[in-house]
């Protein structure tokens, strides 16, 4: 997965609390396992007036002019900003895809589910708890200033505003390692690769009958 360490992006806000899993991408896009094109339906029910289904040319579809995603002002956003308890529901893992596809490479939110902000982190995603004091005055700063970013510095676990405001974020060590050199479990485990190859030499020379003749 790609590294993460410094973010200075647009922020969309999605003024919504308990979003769950089937709200950020519908149970009939789970057929596919491909890790990828999940970003055109993201929010499919809220983000289009018709109902999607997996293989439809979005760019055709009818858009939901109010949703905050369709509004020009937040076309490109990378950071989403979000209510508590986001990412409720099923443990379904499509749910940092779609966002990751879309563009998204941080969230923050007062809370998570603790399912679903793992798998955000195991994707590239990083899922910043704030205050809910803070993400009520972010609120407020990004409906009143067309193209407002935000600067994230995972190293330093700041989230900083255009106006110089710092807010910091508490990360647990391994996952910050994880984004920072752009490790996912599948790297985690290559790393090991030596010491895997090793083991399965001994266990051959030890355990011969469980290999056959």
């Amino acid at each position: 997965m790609d590294a993460f360490s410094t973010l200075n992006g647009l922020v969309a806000p999605l003024d919504r609390s308990n979003v769950d899993t089937d709200a950020i991408i519908p149970k009939q896009f789970l057929k596919s396992i491909k890790r990828t094109g999940f970003g055109p339906n993201l929010f499919d029910e809220w983000r289009y007036l018709d109902y999607g289904e997996i293989g439809t040319d979005c760019s055709k579809r009818p858009l939901n002019p109010d949703f905050v995603l369709n509004q020009k002002r937040y076309q490109g956003a990378q950071i989403l900003l979000a209510r508590e308890n986001f990412g409720c529901g099923s443990s379904r893992e499509h749910a940092p895809w779609a966002l990751l596809d879309y563009g998204f490479r941080a969230v923050i939110a007062p809370s998570y589910a603790d399912i679903f902000a793992n798998n955000c982190f195991k994707n590239g995603i990083l899922p910043i708890v704030l205050s809910a004091e803070a993400v009520v005055t972010l609120f407020a700063e990004v409906a009143t200033a067309p193209g407002y970013q935000l600067n994230i510095d995972l190293e330093k676990q700041q989230v900083t505003t255009p106006a110089g405001v710092v807010f910091d974020f508490a990360v647990d060590a391994f996952r910050k390692k994880c984004l920072l050199q752009g490790l996912d479990d599948i790297s985690l485990t290559l790393a090991h690769v030596e010491e895997i190859k090793a083991f399965e030499v001994r266990r051959k020379i030890d355990e011969p009958w469980l290999f056959g003749p």
